[in-house]
């Protein structure tokens, strides 16, 4: 995390515990691409800065879908 001169956080993002379940979840069923796309955006990052795009699509398509059935 980044520190000012202070020595207090200046990125300070928070993520909440329903967020953080999700992510374990993520991980517990072997989805660590997921779980880093998860990471990423609750973090307040926008996924597609680090993941190429084709990718992050596919993630999007497996994981969104495979939420709704």
């Amino acid at each position: 995390m980044s520190q000012n001169l202070n020595g207090q956080n200046t990125l300070n993002p928070k993520i909440n515990t329903e967020q953080i379940e999700q992510i374990i979840k993520a991980i517990i069923v072997g989805k660590y691409s997921w779980a880093c796309v998860l990471i990423l955006r609750f973090a307040g990052y926008d996924p597609i800065d680090y993941i190429p795009y084709r990718t992050y699509i596919r993630l999007l398509k497996n994981n969104c879908l495979a939420q709704e059935n």
